[in-house]
């Protein structure tokens, strides 16, 4: 009777435990879009010998996503890295916690990433074709993002 327990316990521990990793397995292929954290810095970030730049700290904000967008398709203020216009329809945008940290679930395809000051959108990464902050989702993956806020910084 002892052994009929024992094996039925470990039928009952390995059925459990493949269904656990097989449910595990189902929720990493499922994600696919981008995490990260929006850092915010401000002030004097001028490198100096005489004092340490304080790490930039997470903030909760908005992160807005758009297709991929061009500089050719935005209303740009005095050559800065504000926005007044975008003329990319916005697909979704996601709230950060506390510490800047965000996740999002997004099809796979080419997105770009804003913030806002006030009234108008902030980024400040181009890549070499004069695309706006942008992020490549694939397909059973998530892409990693750090995005800072730095308008109200000197470099």
């Amino acid at each position: 009777m002892n052994r009929i327990l024992f094996i039925l316990f470990k039928v009952l521990i390995i059925t459990v435990s493949c269904s656990s990793l097989k449910s595990l397995n189902h929720q990493d292929m499922s994600a696919q879009g981008i995490e990260g954290h929006v850092y915010k810095v401000s002030g004097n970030r001028m490198p100096s010998p005489d004092r340490k730049l304080s790490p930039p700290a997470g903030v909760s904000t908005y992160l807005y996503i758009f297709p991929l967008t061009n500089l050719n398709q935005v209303s740009r203020i005095d050559g800065a890295s504000l926005f007044s216009d975008i003329r990319t329809k916005m697909i979704t945008k996601v709230q950060t916690d506390s510490n800047g940290y965000f996740k999002i679930d997004l099809q796979p395809g080419h997105y770009s990433l804003f913030t806002q000051k006030d009234n108008l959108y902030f980024s400040n990464l181009y890549d070499k074709d004069n695309n706006i902050a942008p992020v490549e989702v694939f397909a059973g993956k998530v892409t990693k993002v750090d995005f800072t806020i730095d308008y109200d910084a000197v470099y």
